[in-house]
């Protein structure tokens, strides 16, 4: 199989690379991806020579017909994401997210390939703090924020495609990833570099906000399982059931890297943010078979903990850059 993967420098696109190579080693991996801030090369170094890394735009028609011509299967992780950034300037999440996917599909459709598009579940609003429901496949959109209503009209676009152009796709929108690789202006990766440097978490607000989280090598499996048995047009939500609010987190990361529970600083609240975040994984799991690996939200973290204290040379030279940005937000 010929793999193209978009954003594959990115936190869940690199590591569904090292996941395809430990699992799939027949697999031939091209990456295509901007390398923006958020992409790093170092993230697939130890891929070696088994992974061609195009650097380029999702938005250059040109470009993409050539890399989807010569694939088999193209999996989609190429978005801005970082919801911070979206609010101060939402014009790059037009191009990649919305422009970016139409482009994409349009190859697709011209060279009738496999299409696996991955989302969020931030197109769906959020949820009251008190509100036993979670999101489900029927759930509607509604998204509040410029990244989420980005990455919704790129969902409406692939469902689009596959209606009334016969595109062989599916889509999937998960929970918050962590894990290896993340970029750490991220709230997971900041809280455990700042702890590794001295410093000291920051939460946002009160920190009753709560995300559902998975670690990200069981996102990247269930991508594999929907590829691999999936229905052409399905839509399958993804996540672990990882419920955590802010502050518990910042709690388990200061108790893993043994510090006291208080050792962390409140800041401003972001703007418009969203309360609660919570996925019904039934579908896959039911007509798929896919579990998570990590039943514990606390195996996940440690693992990523671990990572993140042996690959210091990987994140420490963002470091400074991104604390700088994040004091003249007051954050």
């Amino acid at each position: 199989m010929n793999l193209l993967v978009t954003g594959g420098a990115g936190l869940i696109g690199s590591n569904v690379v090292h996941y395809t190579l430990r699992h799939r080693p027949q697999c031939r991996i091209t990456v295509l991806d901007a390398m923006t801030y958020a992409g790093s090369q170092a993230s697939l170094a130890a891929a070696g020579n088994r992974v061609e890394l195009v650097v380029g735009r999702i938005e250059d028609p040109a470009l993409v017909d050539r890399l989807v011509a010569a694939s088999d299967v193209v999996v989609h992780f190429a978005a801005e994401s970082h919801n911070d950034n979206s609010i101060s300037n939402p014009l790059p999440f037009v191009t990649t997210n919305v422009v970016g996917t139409f482009t994409l599909l349009e190859a697709v459709r011209k060279h009738k390939k496999r299409l696996h598009h991955v989302s969020t579940d931030e197109v769906f609003g959020d949820l009251e703090l008190d509100d036993p429901e979670r999101f489900r496949e029927t759930t509607p959109y509604n998204p509040s924020s410029p990244y989420s209503a980005t990455k919704a009209g790129s969902d409406l676009l692939v469902k689009a495609w596959v209606r009334t152009f016969k595109v062989n796709a599916t889509i999937s929108n998960c929970s918050n990833n962590y894990g290896p690789y993340q970029h750490i202006e991220k709230f997971i990766p900041r809280q455990i570099t700042n702890v590794l440097g001295g410093r000291k978490p920051r939460l946002y607000g009160e920190g009753k906000n709560v995300r559902d989280w998975i670690h990200v090598d069981d996102h990247n499996a269930a991508v594999w399982a929907i590829l691999e048995r999936g229905q052409p047009g399905g839509y399958y939500m993804i996540g672990a059931d990882g419920e955590q609010n802010n502050k518990a987190v910042i709690s388990l990361i200061l108790e893993l890297m043994g510090k006291p529970a208080d050792w962390y600083d409140h800041v401003n609240d972001r703007p418009g943010h969203d309360l609660r975040y919570a996925i019904d994984a039934a579908k896959i799991r039911r007509e798929l078979g896919w579990t998570p690996r990590y039943t514990t939200f606390r195996d996940g973290l440690a693992a990523t903990i671990a990572w993140y204290r042996d690959n210091t040379a990987w994140w420490q030279p963002l470091k400074e850059a991104v604390e700088a940005k994040y004091a003249k937000q007051g954050q």
